[in-house]
């Protein structure tokens, strides 16, 4: 834990991230027990349009979650490598800083969703978890920022868009089952892979529901954080604020066009984190930090956004809470009474305790300048 900060920020950044932290362990969680008591066909036709994922081809507004995230990774890199660049820190130091930061994304990762805890390699996944697809992003993000000039940063992000795009043209279809990426994951991961099962002789099978790949896509993974850096270098440049708006929502513009045009040939999949997704959701991600820059930070409307920084100062510790802390058992203690009045609505109240409790132990580390830095 730290209690400081080295760069500026930029608050519309820290509100942004916690408007996606928001929606991941508040206000999901929360709505689907609501929706599933009430019961209501245009409701649930509602909710399954924006709070869950596709299931193959096409894409939901809560399939910007995690590509969000990532984004605003690499947004918040040209302020914290300020220094670097100003030559305030080694590059031994550096180095240093991004091995660490990257041991610990790969380690928390790997508690969340890679059964590290277990202590049991048939349970292991090497590489399973949102915060692993940054820690790799952050990797490369991070050299390609500290040794290489903007138009290298700019080539080499589009070339591995077109590197993965030919290999899965090449390598196979968009199936779920003849895909390059599934096969590079199945042949490097092996029992590694998250979805692997075991059988009493102790033989085991790829899980035909698990889909989502990480060997290959981490070439996305990578251009997904550097579009991050791309609008967090615009933001940063000293020049006129509607000049930023023009690039930040002229860049999100070409890239939606750029994934529409790819999808008839690539399609949107976010499993695969094909090269038409990673456009798609760039796009998007370019749109809305346009949206945010020019109301936090250039006209100050600010007004009934700053408790979102609970969520955006604390993004790790928040979603390391969300996917660690227990807390189902205290809260149903503490409301386990309602039931006899509450019905089918208990759950969505156990559900609302529990993000609230998060929520509040946010707000007390923001209170008192605790966040969780990595």
């Amino acid at each position: 834990m730290k209690n400081t900060t080295s760069y500026k920020r930029l608050e519309s950044l820290d509100i942004l991230r916690g408007i996606d932290l928001f929606f991941l362990v508040f206000l999901q969680p929360v709505i689907a027990p609501l929706v599933q008591c009430i019961d209501n066909q245009t409701l649930n036709s509602l909710y399954y349009s924006i709070f869950t994922h596709v299931s193959w081809i096409g894409f939901h507004p809560w399939d910007l979650i995690m590509p969000l995230f990532m984004f605003m990774a690499g947004a918040s890199m040209p302020f914290a490598f300020s220094a670097y660049h100003k030559g305030l820190i080694p590059t031994y130091q550096m180095l240093k800083r991004i091995a660490k930061r990257v041991v610990l994304l790969w380690l928390f990762g790997a508690l969340v969703q890679g059964n590290l805890l277990d202590l049991d390699l048939h349970s292991l996944r090497l590489f399973s978890n949102t915060l692993q697809a940054i820690a790799v992003g952050y990797f490369f993000a991070a050299l390609l920022l500290m040794f290489c000039k903007l138009k290298t940063q700019v080539i080499i992000t589009a070339s591995l868009l077109i590197i993965y795009s030919i290999a899965m043209q090449v390598g196979g279809d968009f199936s779920a089952d003849n895909n390059f990426a599934e096969q590079v994951d199945q042949l490097v991961l092996g029992r590694f892979r998250d979805g692997v099962s075991w059988d009493e002789a102790g033989n085991w099978n790829f899980a035909s529901y698990y889909r989502y790949t990480w060997i290959f896509s981490s070439l996305n993974f990578i251009v997904t954080v550097m579009l991050g850096v791309f609008s967090g270098l615009i933001v940063k440049q000293k020049i006129s604020d509607i000049m930023k708006m023009k690039l930040l929502t002229g860049i999100g513009i070409v890239m939606l066009v750029s994934a529409f045009a790819l999808s008839f040939i690539e399609p949107i999949i976010k499993q695969l984190w094909t090269s038409s997704m990673t456009l798609y959701a760039g796009g998007w991600s370019f749109l809305l930090i346009a949206l945010f820059y020019w109301l936090i930070d250039v006209k100050q409307c600010k007004k009934g956004f700053m408790w979102l920084k609970f969520y955006g100062m604390n993004s790790i510790l928040a979603y390391m809470m969300y996917q660690l802390l227990d807390v189902t058992y205290p809260v149903t203690y503490w409301l386990h009474g309602l039931a006899q009045f509450t019905g089918c609505y208990q759950n969505f109240i156990i559900e609302l305790g529990k993000a609230l409790l998060v929520l509040l132990i946010l707000r007390f580390c923001y209170k008192h300048n605790v966040f969780l830095k990595v």
